[in-house]
């Protein structure tokens, strides 16, 4: 009787230390996902209205519902007036963009906040925040190339030069198709200005640690230098954009 006794009591013992070794683990496995994280980094693909970017995000809280963030982010813009044109007369001839003066891309770099409007439940859920950022915009622009004809006697007899556009010599019966992208890196065009950004953010997921969110909003950029995108429009100084990005991260507090 009494070697069952014993026997009881040392089973008991065990059953005991590994619930409580169970319960242990667990706690800590979910204390990570509850504490506050105070570091974040974050990578993100936007497309917008007159085109498409890429981004960079890093920042820490300031308060619990509040991050302060930086960022650097590239994108193409392209006119809202570009239409593709092709030469019927050469079926070899590639496609173009009749008028179209320059490329333009923007290379942002600026700091901001994002503001915790509604925090997502510890089981998961959507987490709803704003965002605002502002800083410095370079506009790039490359101005446009393209193969023209040259005709020498009648319509049969013509040579193919790869030239810089001049809406004053060229037209689409002496537009043989698009140039190739890497003529005229040489002549690169510096815009210098500014930019604002403010949107919505919505973050996903069950895991505290780590970013997984859809973000909506707007973009205007300002440059005092004027660009000529498409030959026939006024020169731009204002460029506004909406956007929609897709944000893959982490947080964490080493």
């Amino acid at each position: 009787m009494k070697r069952i006794a014993f026997t009881l009591f040392l089973f008991l013992c065990t059953a005991g230390g590994y619930l409580a070794f169970g319960q242990f683990e667990a706690k800590q496995d979910t204390i990570p996902e509850n504490v506050l994280l105070e570091k974040q980094w974050s990578l993100g693909a936007m497309l917008h209205t007159n085109g498409w970017g890429l981004k960079f995000r890093k920042g820490h809280n300031v308060t619990a519902l509040r991050q302060f963030t930086w960022e650097i982010e590239f994108s193409t813009y392209k006119g809202s007036k570009e239409v593709r044109s092709i030469n019927p007369y050469f079926s070899d001839s590639r496609s173009y963009f009749y008028g179209k003066l320059n490329y333009l891309w923007f290379l942002r770099g600026g700091v901001g906040y994002q503001q915790i409007l509604n925090r997502k439940p510890y089981w998961g859920g959507v987490q709803l925040s704003w965002v605002y950022y502002g800083g410095f915009s370079l506009g790039i622009t490359k101005p446009v190339y393209l193969y023209i004809i040259h005709f020498k006697n009648g319509f049969t007899d013509y040579e193919v030069k790869e030239e810089k556009y001049n809406p004053q010599i060229h037209f689409v019966d002496n537009i043989y198709g698009r140039g190739s992208f890497l003529a005229g890196f040489s002549k690169l065009g510096l815009h210098p200005g500014a930019y604002l950004k403010t949107g919505l953010d919505f973050e996903f997921g069950t895991r505290n640690s780590q970013i997984n969110a859809l973000e909506v909003g707007g973009i205007l950029d300002y440059s005092p230098i004027p660009v000529a995108i498409m030959a026939n429009n006024p020169k731009q100084r204002f460029f506004l954009t909406l956007y929609l990005s897709v944000m893959f991260g982490k947080r964490y507090n080493k």
